[in-house]
């Protein structure tokens, strides 16, 4: 345990770390004693993880676990070997990610055996939300009655203060007013709202009662953590405060303490910014995040099909660095969250990326905005299903099939461990009803479904559900009978032509896979030769040159060589 000891140095003096260690390192043997269930020791090409909320289904009086129990065993168990639960404990506001008790299951989803119910059947991801605290929390309310056990708990800042520097990932105010109960006003850091309090993370005492979360999630069948809002974590006035050295510090921490309780564990980081600054948290020597969110991915897609143009999609995966051993990528489409679009800046030019959510918002999409240092704001993410920002109101459920699964073959085929958003899975549409409801844009990518309703839609063999979900769902099994899709196997990019993104995965010359994805509504021609076994139709065909391709056309082709015949 010594070398977790050795990482605090780095985060405070040594007179503090020498207050904090007993408790913690006593906390630390509890856990490690509790003998906790073997993790799988790495990642493969079954791997493919579904993004849910604990409550995403309903029946009448059940908790919303027990009735996703009974979805997943019915519908989801042989797709997807891990669950992401997303904040499935009380909360005050946005869908949990204000969370009032860290230890504590929402009642309307159940309690903890409920999910440790859920284990039996599938591995999960919890969410740890690591950044900032409800405002309703114990935690926040204590400190505003002024309880000494929480003071410094939150981070009071003058407003006099310049804090421009500041990265704003929201249009509210860094800092919000409140009254503690002998009448002070203190100015607190809100970074994402005035319902969530950042945490102090420069007041070890903190640091330790956060640890011990993450050590509770773990005895409580975590198998993967997701860091939420990490990059924030750690406050410099004078700085951008975020990335900050000592955040990377905390995560690593973080690894090293799931590396000695529950080896195997998987440690994923959610920084919704650009790639360079992304990949910073696998860590050099690659010691910190396991997996970090591929957050290029879903506008990039987006923006290609859209465009019918793969050039922007071929040149950044070109230039994408393999991972590194023990680590790898996290790929998604669609999440709770928009579709970021801080991660493409730089990578699309800026009148496009505009030119793309005026686009969008005339066919209904909605906008989130961000606050810039000058002041003036620009959009930040695009709120909207999958589905429909793929597709005009205008285009028939033909089109919208194609495009979807199009896209899907990108998400799963490219290397990495690939995660499919339930609403993507159901093949949901916008729902402007729950964003009337909330108020909250966000919302038009979360609904909720009675399970009666839900097993009704997916049997009307008439409905884009059924398509998309049968769809989906042979696209999903086939990549997991198929080893070159580890996320591990190298790839190289072909370049067959603008309107065509193409990828080779390959351990070596008889032992690889072609998969071509052609980006337009209308034909293309590409250069393919050779004997192929199509994983998708589970044809052969012999490909001679010019090959025509079809409107959205997608191909998985794995050679077959002449001593296979």
């Amino acid at each position: 345990m010594e070398h977790i000891k050795d990482r605090l140095a780095y985060l405070y003096p040594k007179n503090e770390v020498e207050e904090i260690w007993p408790n913690l390192e006593n906390r630390l043997v509890e856990a490690k004693e509790k003998r906790l269930k073997d993790r799988k020791p790495t990642w493969d090409e079954k791997d493919v993880v579904l993004i849910t909320y604990a409550d995403q289904f309903h029946e009448k009086e059940q908790p919303t676990l027990a009735t996703f129990k009974q979805m997943f065993n019915r519908y989801l168990a042989d797709k997807f070997e891990v669950v992401h639960l997303l904040p499935f404990y009380p909360y005050s506001s946005d869908d949990g990610f204000s969370v009032i008790d860290y230890k504590n299951v929402n009642p309307i989803a159940g309690d903890w055996e409920d999910v440790d119910s859920l284990t039996k059947v599938t591995r999960l991801m919890f969410d740890y939300v690591c950044n900032h605290i409800s405002a309703k929390s114990s935690w926040f309310q204590e400190y505003l009655k002024g309880n000494p056990e929480f003071q410094d708990f939150f981070i009071e800042v003058e407003p006099s203060i310049d804090l421009s520097l500041a990265t704003r990932p929201r249009a509210t105010p860094v800092l919000t007013k409140f009254t503690l109960a002998d009448g002070t006003e203190k100015h607190i850091w809100t970074t994402f709202s005035d319902d969530q309090i950042d945490l102090n993370f420069s007041n070890p005492n903190l640091l330790v009662k956060m640890i011990d979360v993450l050590l509770f999630y773990l005895e409580q069948g975590a198998e993967y953590l997701r860091l939420d809002a990490v990059g924030f974590m750690w406050k410099e006035i004078g700085t951008t405060c975020i990335h900050h050295e000592k955040t990377h510090q905390i995560i690593k921490l973080f690894r090293d303490i799931a590396d000695e309780v529950a080896r195997g564990t998987v440690i994923i980081t959610e920084t919704n910014v650009p790639h360079k600054d992304n990949v910073s948290y696998f860590g050099n020597g690659r010691n910190e995040a396991h997996m970090v969110y591929q957050f290029p991915l879903p506008p990039l897609v987006l923006y290609s099909i859209v465009r019918e143009n793969g050039s922007a999609l071929t040149n950044w995966a070109k230039q994408l660095e393999p991972a590194g051993e023990k680590t790898t990528f996290f790929n998604f489409l669609a999440s709770h969250d928009g579709i970021g679009l801080n991660p493409i800046r730089g990578i699309i030019a800026e009148d496009e990326i505009l030119g793309m959510v005026e686009e969008l918002k005339k066919e209904g999409a909605l906008v989130n905005y961000k606050k810039n240092p000058d002041g003036s704001e620009s959009p930040y993410e695009i709120n909207v299903t999958y589905m429909d920002a793929l597709n005009k109101r205008s285009d028939d459920d033909t089109i919208r099939l194609k495009r979807f699964l199009l896209a899907h073959s990108i998400l799963l085929t490219l290397p990495g461990v690939p995660a499919v958003y339930i609403q993507s899975m159901l093949g949901s549409r916008n729902d402007y009803d729950g964003v009337s409801k909330t108020g909250m844009n966000r919302s038009i990518n979360r609904q909720k479904y009675s399970l009666d309703r839900i097993e009704k839609e997916l049997a009307d063999t008439d409905s884009l559900r059924y398509h998309v979900f049968s769809e989906l769902t042979n696209l999903i099994q086939i990549r997991k009978a198929e080893a070159l899709f580890n996320p591990d196997v190298p790839m190289e990019v072909v370049d067959l032509g603008d309107k065509v993104f193409a990828v080779k995965r390959l351990l070596n010359e008889k032992d690889e896979l072609l998969v071509i994805h052609n980006l337009a509504n209308e034909f293309n021609v590409c250069d393919i030769t050779g004997r192929y076994l199509n994983l998708i139709t589970g044809e052969e065909a012999e490909y001679a040159g010019n090959s025509k391709l079809d409107p959205y056309q997608f191909l998985w082709l794995k050679p077959i060589h002449q001593e296979e015949n």
